[in-house]
């Protein structure tokens, strides 16, 4: 059985979730520069079994595109060459930055640790990761 990784993509970095093999609980994995994408994604494929790879997608607050949204529409294309076999989805990530931030701030996360994009990042990719299992039913 194999893993779901979650990509919150951005311009100067991505954060990485990543689910058990079971697809039940999401997990951050990591934050990269962006320009290690490709890379990091095709060792971490090599090393581990992944079904499905979601991207969140921008989305204006009245579900248009946002500026972001070419970029995350030419990474899909991107993954779905450099990985065929793969599953590659892409899931409305409107607000996940803020529930990312506010779920920090509730789980008692240091105000310094917050302040590190990176770790807002990966928690959004956990919350873009959660909302597709939960919608897939796993």
């Amino acid at each position: 059985m194999g893993r779901i990784l979650a990509l919150d993509y951005g311009s100067k970095r991505t954060g990485i979730a990543v689910s058990d093999p079971e697809k039940i609980i999401a997990t951050p994995y990591s934050t990269i520069p962006t320009q290690e994408l490709e890379p990091f994604l095709k060792n971490y494929t090599h090393k581990e079994i992944v079904d499905t790879i979601v991207v969140g997608e921008p989305k204006s607050l009245g579900g248009g595109d946002t500026d972001a949204s070419a970029a995350v529409r030419d990474l899909v294309l991107r993954l779905k060459g450099w990985f065929p076999a793969m599953e590659v989805v892409t899931l409305d990530e409107r607000f996940t930055s803020k529930i990312a931030l506010d779920s920090m701030i509730m789980g008692g996360t240091s105000k310094k640790s917050r302040r590190e994009k990176g770790n807002i990042d990966k928690t959004s990719a956990v919350i873009i990761l959660q909302d597709y299992m939960t919608k897939q039913g796993t």
